[in-house]
């Protein structure tokens, strides 16, 4: 068992980009929490193995007092078996990160924090609807670092209105910090969100999917002259500060997801919970699971695991391939995967299918066309 994913989903405001499941609604967190323990004792009897990571995602986990984030880690300790010193993560806010805030977390269970900057540029900030602002951003950074010594923070480039020079001073701006984890993403417009609306309607330009590239390019070119490894596309660790939560993700292993539209996987099916918050409560509450389940067939493994792999340092495996799928899957891999490999997007080494520097960016649209679409 990798680890367990505790989602909150609770947000203060709504920022315009996002479309994970949460509420702005705090008034039943009190509540929610108790019906996450609940579920979390009524899943016990799916994991036999111990438990290596607990994160914390949402939604804002950050909006959660000390004394519910110690409860549900106790919840996880009550009913699993639990790893000596176990990564636990909790995603927070910078105006969530008061000093006295990060003192009390420093206390607690918690030994990994990963902060929503976003950006450090207020005009960033604004367009995104984030709660906080770039002075909030440098200050809580500035205290997290004095009391923890793992922490990573989320940058999100190809934002509209944002140039290569200021992309440039956001990541000098995280290095600055001596910070050893950081992940980034590309900003995506997705459907139902108030970003789509605005870019519709003329508000705010759409994003430019040429200058996101570029900007992921300088990104990976300034972190790893800085001895960053970009372990996954959207991951950037030193040696040894890799997240273990996200590593065991893109390999595939077991984990179990608690709380409203949380998922889970098991090597061979997939669950989701409910995304509704009464509904989620008041089910558990019931002792019933809120959930739906996919049976994964061979043809959804292979997919899976071609498309986390090329993400990864660690690739597909051409021989665990065969071994676990079968020889028509390799042989079609193979098939599928030559003209990648001749316009250097791809490359083999050491019997593994790897993006080239050149791919990485691509590596999602590529996986898509390696895809099995008839075998089952």
């Amino acid at each position: 068992m990798s680890g367990i994913y505790i989602h909150i989903p609770f947000c203060k405001q709504a920022c315009h980009y996002c479309d994970f499941y949460f509420s702005t609604q705090l008034g039943k967190k009190e509540v929610m929490v108790s019906a996450i323990a609940k579920e979390l004792e009524l899943r016990k009897s799916e994991v036999d193995d111990q438990v290596e990571t607990i994160y914390f995602g949402g939604g804002t986990p950050s909006v959660l007092s000390y004394e519910e984030i110690e409860f549900l880690i106790q919840a996880v300790y009550d009913n699993y078996k639990v790893i000596d010193r176990p990564e636990i993560t909790l995603e927070a806010n910078p105006d969530d990160l008061s000093n006295n805030r990060i003192i009390q977390l420093s206390n607690s269970s918690i030994n990994r924090l990963s902060i929503g900057i976003q950006s450090f540029f207020d005009e960033d900030l604004k367009l995104m609807n984030r709660a906080h602002n770039a002075s909030e951003a440098e200050k809580c950074i500035q205290a997290a670092t004095q009391y923890f010594d793992n922490i990573t923070i989320d940058l999100i480039y190809g934002i509209p209105g944002m140039d290569n020079e200021r992309w440039r001073a956001n990541i000098q701006k995280a290095l600055d910090f001596g910070l050893r984890h950081i992940s980034s993403y590309a900003l995506t417009v997705e459907p139902r969100t108030a970003l789509k609306k605005f870019i519709e309607i003329g508000i705010v330009p759409d994003v430019d999917d040429e200058q996101a590239q570029e900007q992921f390019y300088i990104l990976v070119d300034r972190l790893e002259a800085e001895g960053f490894v970009n372990y996954e596309i959207s991951n950037f660790g030193k040696p040894d500060f890799f997240s273990k939560n996200n590593t065991a993700y893109w390999l595939g292993k077991r984990y179990l997801g608690v709380g409203p539209s949380a998922h889970s996987f098991d090597g061979k099916q997939r669950s989701w919970n409910i995304r509704n918050n009464p509904t989620y409560i008041k089910k558990i509450n019931e002792g019933e699971l809120p959930s739906e389940i996919e049976i994964l067939s061979t043809t959804d493994r292979y997919n899976e695991y071609v498309m986390t792999g090329l993400r990864t340092i660690w690739g597909v495996d051409l021989d665990r391939t065969a071994s676990e799928f079968g020889e028509n899957y390799l042989k079609y891999l193979n098939q599928q995967a030559a003209k990648y490999l001749a316009q250097d997007l791809l490359v083999i080494a050491n019997g593994k299918l790897l993006t080239t520097k050149k791919g990485k960016f691509l590596a999602d649209g590529i996986a898509s066309d390696l895809f099995m679409i008839n075998l089952k």
